[in-house]
């Protein structure tokens, strides 16, 4: 019998940022959860990392309690995949520094998320600076093979690379390289047509809804067509949204009825409306019973973070051993 094929293993930092919109849903958080079923996954909330914007304890924790119970509720199994705070796996900040050894200043001063955010205002803090390296520990600690990021992480990806390269020429192979895998977050236009971002005040929240939802989807931003024009679908944010949820058979006929004339905006966003409410209503429903049962979600997150620190543990052994350090640390 041939000997079943090691599963590759699959790391991906969630943001504790505020609320979910569809184009996290559609762009990253799907590809998540269909993943959890072919590949070995470790999901943390990255807490840490947060510290470098928010700087309120309260506000922290309450980001953290939702990026769990939203990613919870959007399907994810504690059972199938490792889902953990990354502030409860330590090790990751002792292998930060260690791989910090082994980095070039000038291989961060060439960060482009780092420039971006100075631009934007974000004090330039130590942390700032240095946080592709905690995002390159993040993703060695458990000797990943495949990163899921959006195209503005792919550098990080790169620079993960060569810290891993730097270190294992110096003290033998230990970690593995890592590839990403690229979300398709590009791909889901906010309500004025642009990338869908909570920067640009142009989302649909996943778990909004009544009043709140179709305040959103109906001011999405359209051209000034008549009912009585033909309209083109391809150049529509509307059926661009629409055709994440319906069928084939349902997209095609909503695109004959854009082209054949006789149909507003208004009629459009309708439709669009009843998917997405009809879509997202059993995740609103299982996040409104999981806030009931706020016992269940921190046992999620510890036991993904007893998992966890078991890989986590087990590399440290060998980054210690290979760097001339006791192996396993008293504790």
């Amino acid at each position: 019998m041939t000997p079943e094929k090691p599963r590759k293993r699959v790391l991906s930092g969630v943001q504790s940022s505020g609320k979910l919109h569809i184009g996290n849903y559609f762009g990253a958080i799907k590809q998540h959860i269909e993943l959890q079923n072919e590949s070995e996954c470790f999901y943390f909330i990255a807490d840490y990392h947060a510290l470098t914007t928010v700087q309120d304890p309260q506000t922290l924790r309450d980001l953290v309690r939702d990026a769990a119970l939203d990613y919870l509720a959007l399907g994810l199994d504690p059972d199938k995949a490792a889902f953990f705070r990354q502030s409860d796996v330590p090790e990751v900040n002792e292998l930060a520094w260690i791989l910090s050894t082994v980095t070039n200043m000038g291989l961060l001063e060439r960060a482009v998320s780092y420039k971006e955010k100075i631009d934007k205002g974000i004090e330039a803090s130590v942390g700032l600076f240095t946080y592709p390296v905690l995002m390159a520990a993040d993703i060695l600690i458990y000797r990943s093979h495949v990163v899921p990021v959006g195209k503005d992480q792919v550098q990080h990806i790169e620079m993960t690379r060569d810290m891993a390269e730097r270190f294992n020429r110096a003290y033998g192979e230990v970690f593995p390289l890592p590839t990403y895998k690229l979300d398709k977050g590009s791909k889901v236009p906010g309500i004025d047509g642009q990338k869908m971002s909570k920067s640009y005040g142009n989302s649909i929240d996943i778990f909004a809804e009544g009043k709140a939802l179709k305040k959103t989807v109906m001011n999405i931003v359209t051209d000034s067509s008549t009912v009585a024009d033909a309209k083109d679908p391809d150049k529509s944010t509307i059926f661009e949204l629409y055709s994440l949820f319906g069928t084939e058979e349902e997209k095609a006929t909503l695109a004959a009825r854009y082209r054949a004339g006789g149909m507003g905006y208004g009629e459009a966003k309708t439709a669009l409306l009843e998917k997405v409410d009809g879509y997202f209503k059993p995740f609103r429903e299982k996040r409104k019973e999981l806030v009931n049962h706020l016992d269940y979600v921190e046992e999620s997150l510890r036991k993904g973070a007893r998992k966890a620190r078991v890989e986590a543990q087990a590399t440290m052994k060998l980054v210690r051993e290979a760097v001339g350090m006791k192996g396993t640390r008293v504790e």
